[in-house]
């Protein structure tokens, strides 16, 4: 809470500030506490013709578009005294604030004093003047920061499948050797086993591949085997951005009847969904007949739609 004691002293002529009309006022220079600005309004002749207080005076909020929640204690000092006088003060007692909002009527808020009493007599004007004391006290918001503990600690996305192709490239444990087309592909006998269920027959069954550590591959090419293999290890296609146009497409097409022969149904669907999107008039016949050939049944079902 900030708090600011101001003090103001009408200037000379009090006497003759009587009679200006209700509802007009004499306003005092501009004060600030709180990071607002504020001003006391006296109002001679009172705020308003339907009370009976000829007599007033207002706290007024003067910052433009401005809320504000303040105390305040307003009261007169006597002529021969810098300290209160002996209790006229404002109508809400001190310690309780108040909402002023700027451009409403609850920017004023007022010490309206009855006709009874009699300031003169009582020693509150001094050389035809009138000291009102205003004490505000600005109650600012405490800006209370909650502490929640996280009750989830941030997970990484799964790596499992760097650490696959990291493998891959190094060779390390490697307990097979594939012969194709004149070059060796070094694997994993386990990973292969795992993501298709032809390797697995062939590499941990009773088939004669799983007593060989070297197994020749004659009906896929190089490019296309290490295309698998990248598939197989990542889960991902190969990098084929050195292939343009045809030679793409054909790419994927050997991708796709090798997943075929492997029985890995992902690698197919991939296939499929890149090579529906490329048909038009001049391949449609060779890839309706493709994928007759290869059991491509979600290849055909773009053909039937008339892509």
């Amino acid at each position: 809470m900030l708090a600011c004691r101001y003090g103001h002293r009408m200037g000379s002529g009090y006497s003759l500030k009587k009679g200006i009309g209700v509802g007009k006022f004499v306003q005092s220079a501009t004060f600030s506490v709180g990071g607002y600005d504020w001003a006391i309004s006296f109002f001679p002749d009172g705020i308003s013709s339907g009370t009976k207080t000829p007599i007033a005076f207002a706290l007024v909020l003067k910052t433009r578009n401005a809320t504000a929640r303040a105390a305040y204690d307003l009261r007169l000092l006597k002529k021969d005294s810098v300290l209160p006088g002996l209790g006229i003060a404002n109508r809400i007692p001190t310690g309780e604030p108040r909402v002023f909002v700027y451009a409403t009527f609850s920017r004023y808020e007022a010490m309206m004093l009855p006709e009874s009493i009699d300031l003169a007599n009582l020693g509150y004007i001094k050389d035809d003047r009138i000291t009102v004391q205003c004490v505000v006290t600005v109650v600012k918001e405490l800006q209370v920061t909650e502490t929640r503990w996280n009750s989830e600690i941030e997970v990484p996305p799964s790596d499992i499948t760097g650490h696959l192709g990291k493998l891959l490239e190094t060779k390390q444990g490697a307990d097979v050797i594939f012969s194709v087309g004149g070059e060796a592909f070094a694997a994993h006998k386990i990973v292969l086993a795992m993501r298709s269920p032809v390797f697995q027959a062939q590499l941990c069954g009773q088939m004669m591949e799983a007593m060989m550590s070297c197994v020749t591959i004659k009906d896929v090419q190089p490019d296309v085997f290490r295309g698998l293999l990248h598939f197989i290890y990542t889960d991902s296609l190969p990098d084929m951005g050195d292939l343009e146009g045809d030679d793409n497409s054909e790419m994927i097409w050997h991708l796709l009847v090798a997943a075929d022969k492997y029985a890995m149904d992902r690698l197919k669907l991939l296939c499929q969904n890149i090579l529906g999107k490329r048909l038009d008039v001049e391949n449609v016949a060779t890839t309706l007949a493709l994928a007759d050939q290869n059991n491509c049944s979600k290849l055909k079902q773009f053909q039937s739609l008339g892509c």
